[in-house]
């Protein structure tokens, strides 16, 4: 397991306009597919059918929403800020789901630092988020991501 990158509240200005790093790659399987049709009741058969999905695409593929969804698992892979009391997902100012996410992929996310800029009493920091899939070219999402950070 890789390390993250790890940086100070009072630093995270000098990360931006840098590469961060990228997380470890983590397996896409049926079983995180389904749960997550579960929650989200979008239970569209390319996603939960394997047999037609196998049948008709090669294989299922995962859902574009549970690809954006797993970045918050990912992140702390890539980066460790200290000093940090809380962070919050503020939003995205642009998400694209570039590839299908093949069930049995592995996928990892690679983080660069676009800015850091007061707000709100913490530290906005806008990130390009890429996420991979292991043996492709193309990678399954890209987003500019926003986190508020606070520190203590």
């Amino acid at each position: 397991m890789a390390e993250p990158r790890t940086i100070h509240f009072n630093d995270l200005e000098s990360l931006a306009g840098e590469e961060i790093g990228a997380s470890d790659w983590h397996l896409i399987d049926q079983d995180r597919v389904n749960l997550f049709a579960d929650a989200t009741g979008d239970h569209q058969w390319i996603h939960v059918d394997v047999e037609r999905a196998t049948r008709e695409l090669g294989s299922p593929i995962a859902h574009g929403y549970l690809t954006l969804s797993i970045l918050p698992m990912l992140s702390p892979e890539v980066l460790r800020v200290d000093g940090v009391t809380r962070g919050i997902n503020y939003g995205a100012n642009k998400v694209r789901f570039t590839n299908m996410v093949p069930v049995g992929s592995k996928v990892r996310l690679k983080q660069k630092c676009l800015s850091v800029q007061e707000k709100a009493g913490g530290k906005q920091m806008i990130s390009e988020s890429t996420v991979e899939i292991e043996g492709q070219e193309r990678p399954a999402l890209v987003a500019e991501t926003i986190t508020v950070l606070y520190g203590g």
